[in-house]
């Protein structure tokens, strides 16, 4: 509440200041002519045109893109870029697990994520693992890079980078409101309002997405979740005629979440009979999360070809997961995940989950999961561009000074089962199950050359990464840290990271790219450990023949040595621990077609889209890794949680008064534990095809009427067997709200 008062002191504000010259600063953009937005500071490339004359692959989600459907839900957006894998696990897109050409998706750890071009993970050298993850419903666009271009952007260079830009300063005094409402009391409040004069800038959003949840917990409560989010954005500029023009830019982001979220998913049996049960053990898991981050950017323009942008950061992270660990029934102690896969073997342990009454000395587990995470440093960006006769040279130096940690100090209580409801009798002390902090010191540096000579175009880059990594262990007796119990230990990396791209224009309309690099993520802090390499090449070639617009590509990652982890969030111990997995080869094709059934009809546009991926994994070794989404792998298994084929296809019917977009997205099978040939039931996810349809009505160019409706079909089909269990995908849920402009 204090959040939403803040946010309308600040809309009145705004609105008093710039009352004496609204009129002036009306929008004359209708709804049929709205453009892409060019975007300049803190980003990849900026626009969809930027995007296909990379020499690498890459993809940009426009602001127009991001509302064809009004998604808050990550997985639902990426879903329509080929070369991203992605798992459920909730149902919102919370906490997704994202994979980029076939690397270990498990919370997103192995891909470099950013926003505004900041690293935007917890800490993304010492935990990386993405239990926060950016609002994509409060973003003006996504950029997502893959291939050899990639040096540009660490430590993770293996599958590629993504980068959130978020609502950026309007030239003029401009704003929106977005709300919607519908299926399982789930809505989404989103403001925004900002203006710029001569010499400074605002803008100043709130979003609320909230939902009661979709499952159905034994004896009652909700199983959903309440998000806010507040962005505050200020600049300072010099004056259009400056000889020289600089700018500040500051930002302040804070967002906090409440979610009635757990790692207990079904066993099949149960699955069978109702997906979207949860039982009563789970009855007092909850998520409570906040987030904060602090940028300041300072660009300097000396002229139209020499730049330099500086920017430093500090995102503050912490988060409190109390969840059921595990159980304690006639004295044998079992992990949820274990649990659940043999619900007879351990049928006390199983009864006391499912609502079942407590006997003595039977007790269920709930784990304090609290931690604290920093991350921040500066960096700093000079772009430099000349020509010499008929050949252009742009240059690009980066440097990165960053710090991060994650501090665990973390308990459990012990709970007990009385008629349904669990009543505590235990209360755990606070940092006798974890009491440690890793840490993260990382010095950075790039260099991207772009030589242009008139078909051709080549960029060698080259990154280089300084790490230490550190594990300071006080013990689960020194809870005042005095260190009469203390272990440390300390890895170091020092690499460099070179690649080159390249991209041939035959003619406007067809031209080839490729590329190749070295893939790099970073290890564990274990002494001596190694960090994940390989090689990465790619092929391809976008086209534009008889209204058909594309881009083909095929992909090889040659891994000398794949890194896995022990997540809890995958079924593992939550020890963090990476090991070793050894050779693997990643293989495949991507495929993007465009294409407007009515492209010679002014009032009416029928666009029609389509993206596919094929991936290949297999392991050119054998190993024992003793953690659970991996176990005992033999050469020739296939990587988990990487579908062989995916597909999505889109129409839409697009008009100055309306518009309506169906699209349908096909997810292959694949296996929930490495293997080969024919997945066993008990280790298969099923291929499923979920169906969205979203509408809009235009009333005029200020407001508009929206609907829409996700998996439309209602099909039930289940998303992961990890954390624990069987987990479904959202129903169907049908929504309506209103978007409003000024």
């Amino acid at each position: 509440m204090k959040k939403l008062l803040l946010f309308s002191l600040c809309l009145c504000f705004t609105g008093l200041l710039n009352a004496q010259d609204k009129e002036n600063n009306k929008k004359n953009d209708s709804i049929e002519n709205l453009r892409e937005v060019v975007i300049s500071a803190n980003v990849f490339f900026g626009s969809k045109f930027e995007a296909r004359n990379r020499t690498g692959s890459a993809y940009y989600v426009s602001q127009k893109d991001l509302q064809k459907h009004n998604y808050t839900d990550i997985n639902r957006v990426f879903r329509e870029i080929p070369g991203v894998n992605i798992y459920e696990e909730d149902g919102f897109g919370l906490r997704p697990n994202i994979s980029l050409r076939g690397t270990s998706p498990e919370r997103s750890s192995k891909i470099t994520i950013m926003e505004d071009g900041v690293l935007i993970a917890p800490a993304p050298y010492s935990a990386p693992a993405a239990y926060y993850f950016p609002s994509v419903g409060r973003m003006q666009a996504v950029e997502v890079l893959k291939g050899s271009s990639q040096v540009q952007y660490g430590p993770n260079t293996t599958g590629g980078a993504i980068n959130f830009i978020s609502s950026q300063i309007p030239e003029d005094f401009s704003g929106s409101l977005i709300a919607n409402y519908g299926s399982y009391n789930t809505s989404n409040l989103h403001a925004r309002v900002g203006n710029s004069y001569e010499n400074i800038g605002y803008m100043i959003e709130y979003q609320n997405y909230r939902s009661d949840g979709f499952k159905n917990l034994d004896g009652g409560g909700d199983t959903g979740f309440n998000k806010d989010d507040l962005v505050a954005k200020f600049r300072l500029n010099t004056s259009a005629d400056a000889s020289i023009q600089q700018s500040l830019d500051l930002k302040f982001q804070y967002s906090d979440e409440v979610s009635d979220e757990t790692y207990l998913g079904l066993t099949a049996d149960d699955y069978a009979a109702d997906p979207y049960r949860r039982y009563a053990g789970s009855q007092r898991d909850q998520m409570n999360a906040d987030h904060l981050q602090y940028m300041a950017t300072h660009t300097l323009n000396f002229n139209d070809y020499f730049r330099i942008t500086t920017t430093g950061y500090r995102n503050e992270f912490s988060r409190n997961w109390y969840k059921l660990n595990d159980v304690t029934a006639n004295d044998v102690n079992v992990g949820i995940s274990d649990l659940l896969d043999n619900p007879v073997g351990f049928a006390s342990a199983f009864n006391l989950v499912t609502g079942g009454n407590s006997e003595p000395g039977d007790v269920l587990v709930v784990k304090n999961n609290n931690r604290e995470y920093l991350s921040q440093g500066v960096q700093t960006k000079l772009d430099y561009h000349w020509a010499t006769g008929k050949v252009s040279h742009d240059l690009e130096v980066g440097l990165r000074y960053h710090v991060d940690e994650e501090d665990r100090f973390q308990w459990v209580d012990d709970y007990q089962m009385i008629n349904g409801q669990m009543q505590l009798s235990n209360a755990g002390i606070p940092g006798t199950d974890a009491n440690r902090i890793s840490d993260a010191k990382a010095f950075a540096t790039h260099a991207l050359y772009k030589l242009k000579y008139k078909k051709w175009t080549f960029t060698p880059g080259l990154r280089y990464e300084n790490i230490t990594l550190g594990r300071t262990n006080y013990g689960t007796e020194d809870l005042d840290r005095t260190g009469s119990d203390l272990s440390t230990r300390e890895n170091k990396i020092d690499v460099f990271i070179p690649g080159v791209g390249f991209n041939y224009k035959t003619n406007p309309s067809l031209s080839f790219f490729g590329g190749v690099h070295k893939g790099f993520s970073p290890p564990g802090n274990s002494t001596g450990e190694d960090a994940e390499e390989s090689i990465n090449v790619e092929l391809g070639s976008r086209f534009n023949f008889a209204g058909f617009q594309g881009e083909i590509v095929g992909f090889y990652n040659d891994y000398s040595n794949l890194l896995g982890s022990d997540l809890a969030a995958t079924g593992g111990t939550g020890t963090l621990e990476q090991f070793n997995a050894g050779e693997v080869l990643v293989r495949g094709v991507e495929l993007l077609l465009n294409y407007d059934l009515l492209k010679s009809n002014s009032d009416f546009r029928l666009p029609l889209s389509f993206a596919y991926t094929y991936t290949n994994t297999e392991f050119q070794n054998s190993f024992d890794s003793a953690v659970d989404i991996w176990g005992v792998v033999n050469e020739g298994d296939e990587m988990p949680y990487i579908p062989n084929h995916q597909f999505n296809a889109g129409i839409s019917l697009e008009h100055n008064k309306f518009e309506t977009h169906l699209s349908g997205r096909y997810m292959g099978e694949f296996r929930t534990m490495v293997g080969s040939g024919a997945i066993a039931a008990n280790q298969k996810i099923e291929s499923n095809f979920v169906v969205d349809l979203s509408a809009k009505y235009h009333l005029n160019e200020y407001l508009s009427l929206t609907a829409n409706a996700i998996n439309l079909l209602d099909n039930d089909y289940a998303v992961a067997r990890v954390p624990a269990g069987l987990r479904p995908g959202h129903p169907m849920g049908i929504y309506g709200g209103i978007s409003a402009r000024f």
